[in-house]
């Protein structure tokens, strides 16, 4: 097993700005997760951005900015979210992913659609 990128679009819905990021799917996040470098090229303002405190897989906790709203889209599939910003890498994480029903397959490592539901995504609503 290796690691496993997706090539997804970004677009702030406040100012349509966008762009494509390459983005490491980590179904063990939570959020999506953007660096400052793109939250600042998609034309957000860090420092009047709400926060939220998260915690790293060392245990660690961190107050970091928490922007919105931005769209996600990979394929033929969006998801309207908020994304967190931290670190030197974006994160695909399992809210994203789960609303857009993409799942990984681990033999190619790649992200697709869930072959259950190739034409449209569809969320577990219980």
């Amino acid at each position: 097993m290796g690691l496993t990128y997706a090539t997804v679009h970004l677009t702030n819905l406040f100012n349509y700005q966008s762009m494509e990021i390459n983005a490491l799917v980590d179904t063990g996040a939570t959020f999506l997760c953007v660096t400052e470098e793109v939250a600042l090229q998609l034309g957000f303002e860090l420092t009047e951005a709400r926060r939220q405190v998260v915690t790293l897989a060392d245990g660690h906790q961190y107050k970091v900015p928490k922007i919105a709203p931005i769209e996600v889209a990979f394929g033929n599939r969006s998801y309207v979210t908020e994304a967190v910003v931290i670190g030197d890498e974006s994160l695909l994480g399992a809210l994203p992913l789960e609303a857009m029903d993409l799942v990984v397959d681990p033999r190619r490592r790649q992200l697709i659609a869930n072959p259950k539901h190739p034409n449209y995504p569809v969320a577990l609503a219980k």
